[in-house]
């Protein structure tokens, strides 16, 4: 018998490429298109639903609008009308509704739908530096070379500057890790994140532009506003990703605090908790550490502020309660290290997450 032949570990990463601004007119027309399907989708269903008790499938809305493509004037091709009716399905079961909200073409209107078109693999095409679809060639900024994937399904989207995108699926090798240590993360508002090794993300991309912000919409210049918001949230996430993607790369075991926003977002520091960004944050290590085979875990962080790193009791001087917030560093009275009120924390948690690795998970 032969040698079996051994492949290479893959996963499915999407990809995001801006398409350039002169195909926006097209690219809208055919948004409209997608919109009402998805709106007789909508109406369909929910008459089913209202008179016969059916829930129809993505199939059953296949078959009702078979043919719509081949209509006078209709720019988007079959497999885009399939795959808007098989996305309205599972939307409707996701959030178990028998009708789910319109889409609304209108521009000017204050719940205009941004623009989405969504297609299947076998619709479009790389070659020569443009995207073909539905008979149109597409240019774009390709930032990671699009001739080297297998390309499979995606979407065009719209931002709320008008700017559109491809989002598009591909599979890429995976990269093990060769890290050999374990850090421990927690998550704060003064910094994002700190590490058990006294590394820092900051994280306050909303602080810095919030009087900017402020003069923008005292002022009504609503495309400013946007603009503002649209670079708040690429530095925040541009920032994340540089710091999740270091840590991946040089370790092997990642642990994170089980901080919750749900209930920090209902007091006076919503604002600080949402530039925070943790959740996202969160997703982030999450998704990576599972592509590159390193250990992610949420563990409790209750007392991990309190708590002594070195001599594991809870001192006098440690800070406690939202009191103890403005408390940044502090010593122990008991075997009189002094701590870094972050890093401190950092550290419970990464010896919280050794225990729970050495716990396992119990047979039920």
């Amino acid at each position: 018998m032969g040698a079996a032949i051994i492949h290479p570990m893959a996963h499915t990463k999407t990809l995001k490429l801006r398409i350039k601004d002169k195909h926006a007119k097209t690219l809208l027309a055919m948004a409209r298109e997608v919109n009402l399907v998805w709106n007789y989708s909508n109406e369909t269903s929910h008459r089913a639903i209202r008179e016969r008790h059916q829930w129809l499938s993505g199939f059953d809305l296949q078959k009702l609008t078979n043919g719509l493509s081949k209509c006078d004037g209709v720019q988007i091709g079959s497999s885009t009308v399939q795959q808007v009716c098989e996305d309205y399905a599972k939307a409707r079961k996701q959030f178990k509704r028998s009708r789910l909200n319109w889409r609304v073409s209108n521009r000017s209107s204050p719940k205009y739908s941004l623009g989405w078109i969504p297609f299947k693999a076998r619709a479009l095409q790389y070659k020569n530096g443009q995207i073909q679809f539905a008979g149109f060639k597409f240019s774009l900024w390709d930032s990671y070379g699009l001739g080297q994937y297998a390309l499979r399904a995606g979407s065009f989207s719209e931002d709320s500057r008008g700017r559109w995108y491809l989002n598009i699926c591909v599979r890429v090798e995976t990269k093990p890790c060769s890290g050999t240590t374990a850090v421990g993360i927690d998550l704060g508002l003064k910094a994002a994140a700190t590490t058990s090794d006294g590394q820092v993300l900051v994280g306050r991309a909303y602080r810095t532009l919030e009087q900017k912000l402020g003069i923008a919409q005292r002022a009504g210049k609503k495309a400013r506003v946007r603009a503002l918001h649209t670079k708040i949230k690429n530095q925040r996430k541009d920032a994340q990703h540089k710091f999740s993607t270091a840590l991946v790369e040089r370790c092997a075991a990642i642990f994170v605090g089980d901080v919750a926003s749900a209930k920090l977002i209902k007091t006076k520091m919503a604002k600080s908790t949402l530039d925070a960004g943790w959740s996202q944050l969160k997703t982030m290590l999450e998704q990576k550490c599972q592509r590159a085979g390193v250990v992610f875990e949420v563990v409790d962080e209750r007392y991990t502020t309190q708590t002594c790193s070195c001599c594991g009791s809870i001192s006098t001087r440690s800070p406690k309660g939202r009191a103890g917030l403005r408390i940044r560093e502090w010593t122990c009275v008991d075997c009189g290290t002094a701590h870094d009120r972050d890093v401190n924390a950092a550290r419970n948690i990464l010896a919280a997450g050794h225990r729970r690795l050495a716990v396992g998970i119990p047979v039920l």
